[in-house]
């Protein structure tokens, strides 16, 4: 019974900041959340695909209609936007037959909202299933389009090492995001951006600034830092309980650090 009532003090510990910070959004309050350097590098990427007047791939690897997958749609929504909004072509290859017209959507949607809906074109949300016919059909896009940009966000596997060494053959400014930690380091290595670990979930507040994301995102930041100076203090009391074991709070202590 002790054990539980130490997990729902935990947890209300926990939960108050994301509650407290998401209330505070909704409320009005300005919300910061550091810049990303990969997400500030879509302006850029975008930018030089107009200049040179060539089109942007939006690649969202293998992901499913999944967390990942519609993290991936979120940013795509962002990028849609930008290339409606200076007349580009925005190609956009996926994998995944569920997340397929979910993506179509968003980038009807995004093209709609900047008014500008009878650039958008079908054709260019292209279904390719199969995880090497995918990478052989974007490597193809690369070279035929001459695409000036490419955006790499969801979860990708062993052919995150092709899709971002063509992109370098082409010349294309390239901006990567994955939670796979596998992946990473080939992406760093052939990405001029990459957004790493939980940078990649926390995309879709950064860009759309919807005040209960933000108010989550940083609520539970400060749940975990709570979290790390409790975890902190009570080593501290644990090494006092051993010590000093005739302390009144010892077996307290002792039993939260069985947990």
């Amino acid at each position: 019974m002790q054990a539980t009532y130490t997990m729902l003090v935990l947890l209300f510990i926990f939960a108050t900041p994301i509650i407290y910070f998401i209330l505070a959004a909704r409320g009005g309050r300005q919300i910061y959340i550091r810049p990303i350097a990969g997400l500030a590098a879509i302006n850029e990427a975008v930018g030089r695909a107009t200049e040179m007047g060539r089109p942007v791939l939006y690649s969202t690897g293998l992901s499913g209609l999944d967390i990942v997958g519609l993290c991936s749609v979120a940013i795509l929504a962002h990028v849609a936007k930008m290339t409606a909004k200076y007349d580009l072509r925005l190609i956009v290859p996926v994998n995944a037959y569920l997340l397929y017209p979910v993506a179509e959507e968003s980038v009807r949607e995004a093209y709609a909202d900047e008014g500008k809906l009878d650039l958008f074109r079908s054709d260019d949300i292209i279904y390719v299933p199969g995880q090497f016919p995918y990478a052989a059909a974007s490597v193809g896009i690369m070279h035929r389009e001459k695409v000036a940009a490419n955006f790499f966000f969801g979860y990708f596997a062993a052919e995150s090492l092709i899709l971002a060494e063509a992109g370098n053959q082409v010349g294309a400014i390239q901006v990567a995001g994955t939670e796979d930690i596998l992946q990473i380091p080939f992406f760093i290595t052939t990405c001029d951006y990459v957004i790493i670990g939980e940078e990649y979930y926390a995309a879709t507040a950064y860009l759309t600034r919807e005040p209960t994301m933000l108010g989550s995102l940083v609520g539970q930041d400060m749940g975990k830092l709570t979290i790390t100076i409790l975890v902190f203090l009570l080593t501290i009391f644990g090494i006092l309980s051993v010590l000093f074991p005739s302390t009144f709070y010892s077996n307290w202590i002792l039993e939260i650090l069985r947990l």
